[in-house]
């Protein structure tokens, strides 16, 4: 296949439908990685002649190398994608994954940090330095506001606005929110603002995260950031970025907020991807209508 229809779709996600570079690189990598398999399997090199036993055979391979159902859902989804923009473009009139159902998954739900393990996390020793006060700050700024890391990786000095007390948030697709600061949030990124203004190269760098080296911070740097802040102090095995926004949504509806007020907050586009929130909501609610309820006390009922 001529390497232009790869390089025209990559550019029709990123400038049309504004995906993150993060997503198209994943894009690209599930893309190439068929294509691949294609070529070296059949000896064929246009996609567009592929049919669905083609695909159901690549799927297979996937599955024997061990890789889960959900991992290989996403990679069908870059296919689809892949097929949708031919059919768009007019190059292909039907996609060889038309009638194809997504793998079995059984949900895991990600337990978030408990309101004393948040607490406990940021009632910790005074951040002293640079790193100490960047690290706090992502902390404070993850669990006060949801975003995701992604957003917060993209975080510019000029989005955060300290005399309204409000956060500019570029989301997904390049949708913008704006996201209130708590006071205690503001005072933190004075601090860190301070510790900022001496890190080599912060003059002419206008992204708000920056690492030691004075360049705008990374994925990887961030996960280990939280990772390892929560290491002493939550005994779960997942403690990432994405937790924090999970804690920053359940504690939310713990505490009787509006689910469209948690939606709009958090950037979801549909409430049907905030309603995932609600079961952790609900087994709080549920243990405080237990522990509450006068009928419950009496012996017998």
């Amino acid at each position: 296949m001529p390497q232009n229809i790869y390089t025209s779709f990559f550019d029709y996600l990123e400038l049309e439908k504004k995906n993150s570079v993060h997503t198209v690189t994943a894009y690209r990598a599930d893309l190439l990685s068929f294509a691949g398999f294609i070529a070296e399997t059949y000896g064929q090199e246009d996609l567009k002649q592929v049919n669905y036993s083609q695909v159901r055979s690549w799927i297979v391979q996937l599955v024997e190398q061990g890789m889960s159902n959900n991992s290989i859902n996403r990679k069908v989804s870059s296919l689809k994608a892949f097929y949708r923009f031919l059919q768009k473009s007019k190059q292909l009139e039907t996609s060889p994954l038309a009638k194809h159902r997504a793998l079995k998954t059984s949900r895991n739900l990600q337990v978030p940090f408990s309101e004393g393990e948040m607490e406990q996390a940021l009632g910790q020793v005074q951040a002293e330095g640079f790193e100490e006060v960047r690290n706090k700050l992502m902390v404070e700024l993850f669990y006060s506001t949801g975003v995701r890391r992604s957003e917060l990786i993209n975080i510019r000095l000029q989005d955060v606005d300290m005399t309204t007390g409000l956060l500019k948030v570029k989301g997904k697709g390049n949708k913008e929110r704006f996201v209130p600061l708590l006071p205690g949030i503001v005072n933190t990124l004075k601090g860190y603002l301070n510790e900022r203004e001496g890190v080599k190269n912060a003059v002419s760098e206008d992204f708000l995260f920056l690492t030691a080296a004075g360049v705008k911070t990374y994925d990887s740097l961030v996960y280990r950031t939280i990772n390892n802040y929560f290491r002493g102090i939550s005994s779960k095995l997942k403690k990432s970025p994405h937790i924090l926004r999970h804690s920053f949504a359940t504690h939310l509806l713990n505490q009787g907020a509006h689910l469209n007020a948690v939606k709009e907050l958090l950037g979801h586009s549909s409430l049907a991807a905030t309603q995932v929130y609600t079961h952790n909501s609900m087994a709080e609610l549920n243990k405080v209508y237990r522990n509450a309820h006068p009928r419950n006390n009496k012996k017998g009922l």
